[in-house]
């Protein structure tokens, strides 16, 4: 039985490479693609050009790598039941495991994802609390958290707000 509606109660624990690999990957696209739609058409055409079999080929290797070496930097929220509407997966959050903590002296939250069908459920509360306590048990150049979000993205900007994060620095990029 299919749902058209969120999962009350999905579980969520760690990534499990040999049995969660294309549910998060289902999720990785529709999270880039919304990440793309929410800019301009070039910026949409560059979030779905990128999506090619190499990408997910090497990304999914670099998750399983970071998943090996520091196990619970992934974590996947697995609904009850099959849906009928969406990617497989309720939502994932991804930590950048504690080896990469000298690229921004910091943990860093890579990714932090939940379908559209359970935002609004709590349920990024969950993801998060569950990367904020991993993070806490990495070794760090400085105890803290952070990640970037896009300026646009009232939505993550408000909820990231709400769970004390503030302003540190700006990113700021170029074409290589």
């Amino acid at each position: 039985m299919t749902s058209p509606t969120a999962d009350p109660n999905p579980t969520v624990r760690p990534y499990h490479p040999d049995r969660d690999t294309e549910a998060l990957w289902a999720g990785k696209r529709v999270f880039e693609l919304g990440l793309g739609e929410a800019g301009d058409t070039e910026k949409e055409a560059a979030y779905a050009e990128k999506l090619t079999e190499g990408y997910r080929e090497r990304w999914l290797a670099w998750v399983r790598r970071c998943a090996t070496d520091d196990p619970g930097c992934v974590l996947v929220a697995v609904p009850e039941r099959e849906v009928a509407d969406g990617p497989p997966l309720a939502g994932y959050a991804f930590l950048l495991p504690e080896r990469l903590a000298f690229v921004w002296d910091a943990a860093v939250l890579n990714e932090l994802w939940v379908a559209p069908r359970n935002r609004g459920t709590g349920l990024a509360d969950e993801l998060f609390e569950g990367v904020l306590s991993h993070a806490r048990e990495q070794t760090l150049p400085l105890d803290r958290l952070l990640l970037d979000v896009d300026t646009e993205n009232e939505r993550a900007r408000a909820f990231y707000e709400r769970h004390g994060f503030t302003g540190w620095g700006e990113l700021v990029a170029r074409d290589l």
